[in-house]
C-alpha cells in the first residue's frame, strides 16, 4: 500500500418514488368489497351519508365496488380511516383500510 489516501467519489443514487415521503405522511386509503348482501341503492345512500358525496359520486363509487369488487371511498390520516372502516362496518358494509 502507498502513502496515498483515496478520496471519496460523489455518485447519484436514485431512490425510488416515494422514498423521500416517511411512512406516516403517506396516506391511508379506505377500500370496500363487494358483498352478496346489501343492495346496491343502499351502497349509494350509505356512501352519501357518510361521506357527503353527491348521487352521482355514491352511485359511480358503488358501480365500481359492483363491478370490480372494490373501490377506494376515503383517504386521509390513520386514524379517520379507521374511523371511516368502523362507520362503514356499523352500516354492514366490508371495508378495510392499508397504507397507500
Amino acid at each position: 500500500m502507498t502513502g496515498t489516501i483515496a478520496t471519496p467519489v460523489e455518485t447519484d443514487i436514485e431512490r425510488p418514488a416515494g422514498a423521500d415521503v416517511p411512512a406516516d405522511d403517506r396516506p391511508w386509503i379506505v377500500i370496500v368489497w363487494n358483498d352478496p348482501v346489501n343492495l346496491m341503492s343502499y351502497v349509494t345512500l350509505v356512501f352519501q351519508k357518510l361521506f357527503g358525496y353527491s348521487r352521482a359520486k355514491a352511485t359511480q363509487l358503488m358501480l365500481q365496488v359492483h363491478e370490480e369488487g372494490k373501490a377506494v371511498v376515503s383517504s386521509g390520516p390513520r386514524e379517520r380511516a379507521e374511523h371511516d372502516v368502523a362507520r362503514l362496518h356499523a352500516h354492514g358494509l366490508w371495508a378495510t383500510l392499508r397504507q397507500d
